[in-house]
């Protein structure tokens, strides 16, 4: 930081990206509520500014708070370079806004953005893929099922990178060794308790191209599969198909993943699909504590620090719900007095 002009401190700089990114506001809305609130007397084009200067800021901060928060964003078991690959649909203010969907990815464990797209939720190649991204060869990506599809990963294939996917069973077909089609409800049958763990080695086919790799399964508690199956009920309720296979599949968390197994066992890729997860639940909490609002549509370098300002809004509100687990229940500390005396 070289200066401050137009702002009373850096504190009062980091209270007005928040407003702008946690609240909702527009850029001008968010510099006349900051004046009102003694904060700053900037115009929306300085705060506009000062939001790209603060990318790498506030990606720092978020990568220190999910530390805090007691979450390692690194896999054990591989030294390679990795990548969370996700779309996230964000809407401008009023019931008329306009909906985008953001494209990203970011390095894990420093979460730094490397790749960043904004397109439309209508028309055709807007959707999550990945053949949208760049990749080199020997990185390890992780990706939900909204990408398991057998072209998005030959792309990946091609490029000489490996993936670990959220499998969906209707969207990759699988084949065995002898290229007959793989039956996976048989094998997970054996999967009978809480916990247990299996790999079975698949093949998928993109056109004339043979794609192999392995499917990683873990059976859920009793109380996972029970959620999952009221999840389904309300779905069925609503009008949509849900077959006995699909319902049988949710009792697993299942991964199509194309890491050698002498590289990574099931457990240590399954461990790995969680660092995914984890960012996920942040998003989730984004959009259900910090709102989304109004998104800077032009300038990929303020869009990426609008996004990074969202991630700091969720893990602030998840440290400060962790903080207040600790505090007493009527909301302030008592005063430290020396001579008092511990009783039993």
């Amino acid at each position: 930081m070289r200066r401050l002009r137009g702002f009373s401190s850096l504190d009062a700089l980091l209270r007005t990206l928040l407003l702008h990114v946690g609240c909702g506001w527009s850029l001008r809305e968010t510099a006349v509520q900051a004046k009102l609130a003694g904060l700053a007397d900037v115009s929306d084009v300085t705060l506009l500014n000062r939001l790209r200067d603060a990318e790498d800021w506030l990606r720092r901060l978020c990568e220190q708070l999910w530390r805090a928060n007691g979450v390692t964003l690194e896999p054990g078991f591989t030294r390679r370079r990795v990548r969370l690959l996700d779309a996230t649909v964000v809407c401008e203010p009023g019931k008329t806004g306009s909906q985008w969907r953001i494209h990203y990815s970011l390095q894990l464990p420093g979460l730094e953005c490397d790749q960043f797209d904004l397109t439309s939720t209508r028309g055709a190649g807007t959707g999550e893929h990945f053949g949208r991204f760049h990749f080199l060869p020997g990185e390890f990506l992780l990706a939900d099922a909204g990408y398991c599809h057998p072209n998005g990963i030959a792309a990946v294939v091609e490029a000489k990178a490996d993936l670990c996917v959220r499998f969906n069973p209707h969207a990759l077909p699988l084949f065995d060794e002898q290229n007959q089609p793989f039956s996976l409800l048989e094998r997970l049958s054996l999967l009978r308790h809480a916990g247990d763990v299996a790999d079975w080695p698949v093949s998928s086919h993109a056109g004339r191209r043979r794609i192999a790799g392995r499917v990683c399964a873990i059976r859920k508690s009793k109380g996972q599969i029970e959620r999952a199956q009221r999840k389904l009920t309300l779905k069925q309720q609503a009008g949509k198909s849900v077959g006995l296979d699909t319902r049988t599949y949710a009792e697993y968390v299942l991964v199509f993943t194309t890491l050698p197994y002498l590289e990574a066992n099931a457990r240590q890729v399954l461990e790995a699909y969680r660092l995914r997860w984890q960012v996920e639940l942040t998003f989730k909490r984004l959009k259900s504590i910090a709102q989304i609002g109004h998104l800077p549509k032009h300038d990929e370098k303020s869009s990426r620090a609008w996004l990074y300002g969202k991630l700091l809004v969720a893990l602030l509100s998840q440290r400060m719900v962790q903080v207040g687990k600790t505090i007493s229940p009527w909301g302030y500390q008592l005063p430290h007095t020396p001579d008092t005396q511990s009783m039993a």
